[in-house]
C-alpha cells in the first residue's frame, strides 16, 4: 500500500529530467531565416570530439528536407508530478520495487486537504512558484486559453467555443471511467442541438489530443489463462486533472464535499504522475478490464517485458482490500508460460499516513 501518489517515485535519484540530459545553448545553436515563406531545411550532424549531444542547424536549402530519422528523439513534456513540484517526498522508489528490493514502512505527510488543492492546481509549473490562492487560478485560464482559441489554431478548422466546453466538462464527468463515444455524445445532447453526431465528437477529441489536453489511456491486453473477452474501451483522462476541475468549475472545497467526484480526479491524478515514471523506466500506462468485471486501474508495463498491477483508491480499508484482491485474482488469472508475472502490485491511495507491504504481497 503506498499512501497517494506523492509518496512514489520512478527512482529517488533518477527523474525524466535527470535521466535525459537535454542541451544548454552551449550544446546546440540554432540559425533561422527571417523568411517566413521560404522552407528551412533542418540538418542534424553529430558534434565532431566533443562530448555533447547534438547540433541543429537549421538554414535556407532548397533540398529534400531532412526528418531526422535516427539521428535525433521525441521527448513528451509532460505537466509536473508531485515528486517534480516537490510535494512528494519520493520515499518509494518503483525502480527499487521493479528489482524486487523491500523497503522500510514510510510515512505521508499530506492530508486529505493537501491532495485536493494537488488535484485542482495541477502539475503547471508557473502553478507551482506562486500563492495558492493565484495558483488555481491558472487551470480556468488555460481551459479558456484552449476553447476560446487553440482549438480552432490547433488544425485550422473553424469550431465552436461552446462545443468545445461542453465537451471538456462531460469528459470531467467520465473521468477516470471507460465510457464509449455515444455516452460522451448524449451527455452533451443535453445542451446541445440534436444535429451533434459521432464524428464530431470524435473530429474535437483528436483535436484536444493534438493540444495534449485529453490523454486516454489504452486497455492492456495480457496473455490469460482464462477465455474471458478484454474489453478495449479506453479510460478516459486529461492530461492533467486541473483541466476537469477548472472545466466544471471545482474547487478543493467542492472535491471534499463530493468525496465520490474526487476519487475519480485523483485517480486521474496519479495516472498523470505514473507517465511520467513509466517514460523515466523505459515503459508505458495502460488499464485492465475483461467481461467478467475484473479490472485493474493502471498496469505499467516496461519495454524489457517487467510489468506491475497499480490499483488507485482515495482510501478505505475496504476500499484498499478490494483493490488488492482484483490484482491477486488478475495474477492468477496470467499465463506465466506465455509472460512473466507482474514484478509487484501495489494500491496507491489517497488517504493514509503509512507505506507498507501487506501480508498477501
Amino acid at each position: 500500500q503506498l499512501p497517494t501518489a506523492g509518496a512514489v517515485s520512478p527512482d529517488p535519484v533518477s527523474t525524466v529530467a535527470r535521466k535525459t540530459r537535454l542541451p544548454s545553448p552551449a550544446d546546440s545553436r540554432l540559425s533561422t531565416t527571417q523568411n517566413a515563406s521560404n522552407a528551412a531545411n533542418v540538418t542534424i550532424k553529430n558534434i565532431a570530439n566533443e562530448n555533447t549531444p547534438l547540433e541543429a542547424i537549421a538554414s535556407k536549402a532548397d533540398e529534400t528536407i531532412h526528418s531526422g530519422t535516427g539521428r535525433y528523439a521525441y521527448i513528451k513534456m509532460r505537466p509536473m508530478s508531485l515528486y517534480e513540484s516537490g510535494e512528494s517526498n519520493g520515499k518509494v522508489s518503483l525502480a527499487d520495487l521493479f528489482d524486487g528490493k523491500p523497503f522500510e514502512t514510510q510515512t505521508n505527510d499530506l492530508t486529505i486537504d493537501d491532495i485536493t488543492y494537488l488535484t485542482c492546481r495541477g502539475g503547471w509549473p508557473w502553478a507551482t512558484l506562486i500563492s495558492k490562492e493565484v495558483a488555481l487560478d491558472q487551470a480556468f485560464d488555460y481551459v479558456d486559453s484552449v476553447v476560446n482559441k487553440d482549438i480552432q489554431r490547433v488544425d485550422g478548422v473553424k469550431r465552436s467555443p461552446e462545443r468545445a466546453k461542453l465537451l471538456l466538462r462531460s469528459y470531467a464527468r467520465n473521468i477516470s471511467q471507460q465510457v464509449p463515444l455515444s455516452t460522451i455524445r448524449k451527455d452533451m445532447l443535453a445542451n446541445d442541438s440534436s444535429t451533434l453526431d459521432e464524428d464530431t465528437v470524435t473530429d474535437y477529441i483528436k483535436a484536444l489530443k493534438k493540444l495534449f489536453v485529453i490523454e486516454d489511456l489504452e486497455a492492456w491486453n495480457p496473455n490469460l489463462r482464462s477465455k474471458a473477452a478484454i474489453r478495449t474501451t479506453d479510460t478516459r483522462h486529461f492530461v492533467d486533472p486541473s483541466i476537469g476541475t477548472a472545466s466544471l468549475g471545482l474547487g478543493p472545497k467542492d472535491l471534499i464535499n463530493d468525496l465520490k467526484s474526487f476519487g475519480f480526479f485523483f485517480e486521474d491524478m496519479v495516472v498523470r504522475d505514473l507517465r511520467v515514471y513509466a517514460e523515466a523506466l523505459d515503459g508505458k500506462l495502460y488499464h485492465y478490464r475483461d467481461s467478467t468485471g475484473l479490472e485493474c486501474d493502471t498496469v505499467l508495463h516496461r519495454r524489457n517485458g517487467s510489468y506491475a498491477l497499480i490499483e488507485v483508491k482515495l482510501g478505505g480499508k475496504d476500499l484498499i482490500d478490494e483493490g488488492a484482491a482484483n490484482m491477486l485474482k488478475l495474477s492468477k488469472s496470467i499465463d506465466t508460460d506465455r509472460m512473466p508475472a507482474p514484478s509487484f502490485m501495489a494500491v496507491i491511495i489517497g488517504v493514509g499516513q503509512y507505506a507498507y507491504q501487506r501480508e498477501d504481497g
